[in-house]
C-alpha cells in the first residue's frame, strides 16, 4: 500500500522556522516529483515547492527565498524548510507525489503562524 505521511506542523510565531517532512512508504519517492502545496480555510489549494526526480526545484513566488525543499531518496523522505514564516503562511500543507498518470497526496499537516 503506497503511504505519504506528513509531519512537522505546529504553531509558530511570525518570523519562525518550520521543517515540514513527507515520508513514503510501500514505495520509493526517487521516481516521482514531489511538491508540497498548501491550502488556507475559504482558498484553493496553491503549488508551494516542486522537485524534481532530477533534483531541479521550483518555488511559488510568495514562498522564494524563504523556503527550501528538498529530498532524501535514501531515507525516502522529503522536506520542506520554511523561514521567516508570515501569518499569511498559515495553511494546511499537503505532499504530493507525481508520475505522468498517477498522483497520490498526503493527509496533510497544520501550520499555524500567529502575528
Amino acid at each position: 500500500q503506497v503511504q505519504f505521511v506528513e509531519s512537522g506542523g505546529g504553531w509558530v510565531q511570525s518570523g519562525g522556522s518550520l521543517r515540514l517532512s513527507c515520508a513514503a512508504s510501500g514505495t520509493m519517492i526517487s521516481i516521482y516529483t514531489m511538491g508540497w502545496y498548501r491550502q488556507a480555510p475559504g482558498k484553493q489549494r496553491e503549488l508551494v515547492a516542486v522537485i524534481t526526480s532530477g533534483g531541479s526545484t521550483n518555488y511559488a513566488d510568495s514562498v522564494k527565498g524563504r523556503f527550501t525543499i528538498s529530498r532524501d531518496n535514501a531515507k525516502n523522505t522529503m522536506y520542506l524548510q520554511m523561514n521567516s514564516l508570515q501569518p499569511e503562511d498559515t495553511a494546511a500543507y499537503y505532499c504530493n507525489a507525481k508520475l505522468p498518470m498517477i498522483a497520490y497526496w498526503g493527509q496533510g499537516t497544520q501550520v499555524t503562524v500567529s502575528s
